[in-house]
C-alpha cells in the first residue's frame, strides 16, 4: 500500500544533503582525534600572522546573521560590506543589507558611527592604535568593529581563547579560490573558518556559531575581495557629515 503523504520538496533534498555530510563528518571525526590538531593551529597562526604583516589593505565582504525568533523560527538577514585598513591607525569599514546601512570611520583620534537613512552620527574620542581602539568601541561603546577578528595584530591569540578542539576538514573552494577548511570548538561557540592556499593564506570565509543562544544562531562572513596594495585617499578616513546631519551621542554602557 503507498503512503499518499509527500514530503516538502526541500525537506527531501536537505535529507539527502544532510546524509552525505554526516558521512564526511564522520570519517573526519574518526580520523581526528579529540583536542587541537596541531596542522589546524599552524594554518590558522600563518594566516593571522600574514595579515597582521600588510599595513594597508581592502575587502569586500557578504554576511550573514541569524536572528531567532520567540516561536523558535530561525530568521535570515543579509548584508554587504567594505573595509579599508591602514595600520596602525586608520579603518573605515561600510556595511549595508535588511537591517543594517552604516558607516564605521576611525582617523587615529575619533571613531564616527553614521547611519545614512536616518542622517543621524556618533562621534567619539578613540585611543590611538586600532587595536586599543577596537577594545575601546568594545568595552565602552558595545561596537564591534565589522572584520574587527581579523584586524588585531594579535588575531591568533583572540580567536583561539578557550578553543578546546580544532581540526582540519579537508579542502573547499570558496569564491571559486581553493581553500583549507578548519573548524574549533570553544565552551560557547563552534566557529570554522575557511583560508586561502599558497603564500598568502588570506581568510576567505569565517562562520560562528553562538551555541548559549536558543537554536544556536550563526554569524558569517565571506570574502568576496581582497585588496592588498589598495590606494586610498584623503576622504577615506575622514568623515564629513552631510547636509542636514545632525549628531546624537552613543547610548550609555
Amino acid at each position: 500500500m503507498k503512503s499518499t503523504s509527500r514530503r516538502h520538496p526541500a525537506t527531501a533534498f536537505s535529507q539527502c544533503c544532510t546524509i552525505g555530510v554526516l558521512a564526511m563528518l564522520s570519517f573526519a571525526a574518526h580520523a581526528e582525534p579529540p583536542g587541537i590538531a596541531p596542522e589546524a593551529k599552524q594554518i590558522l597562526k600563518a594566516s593571522t600572522d600574514f595579515v597582521a604583516s600588510q599595513q594597508r589593505f581592502s575587502t569586500s565582504t557578504r554576511n550573514t546573521l541569524d536572528v531567532v525568533l520567540k516561536s523558535g523560527q530561525k530568521i535570515e538577514f543579509n548584508s554587504t560590506g567594505r573595509q579599508s585598513v591602514q595600520r596602525p591607525d586608520k579603518l573605515r569599514a561600510e556595511r549595508t543589507g535588511d537591517i543594517v546601512n552604516q558607516v564605521f570611520v576611525y582617523d587615529g583620534k575619533s571613531l564616527t558611527m553614521y547611519n545614512p537613512e536616518e542622517k543621524v552620527f556618533s562621534q567619539a574620542a578613540a585611543p590611538g592604535t586600532l587595536e586599543d581602539m577596537l577594545d575601546f568601541a568594545r568595552q565602552k561603546l558595545d561596537i564591534v568593529a565589522p572584520a574587527s577578528d581579523l584586524i588585531y595584530k594579535n588575531a591568533y591569540e583572540n580567536l583561539m581563547e578557550g578553543v578546546t578542539e580544532g581540526k582540519v576538514l579537508g579542502k573547499a573552494v570558496i569564491e571559486g579560490v581553493r581553500c583549507d577548511h578548519l573548524a574549533f570548538r570553544a565552551p560557547q561557540l563552534d566557529w570554522q573558518i575557511w583560508i586561502q592556499e599558497g603564500p598568502q593564506p588570506l581568510p576567505r570565509k569565517l562562520v560562528i556559531t553562538t551555541l548559549d543562544l536558543p537554536n544556536a544562531p550563526e554569524f558569517s562572513v565571506t570574502v568576496t575581495e581582497w585588496n592588498l596594495q589598495p590606494t586610498f585617499d584623503a576622504q577615506t578616513f575622514s568623515f564629513t557629515p552631510q547636509a542636514g546631519a545632525r549628531e546624537i551621542p552613543f547610548l550609555p554602557h
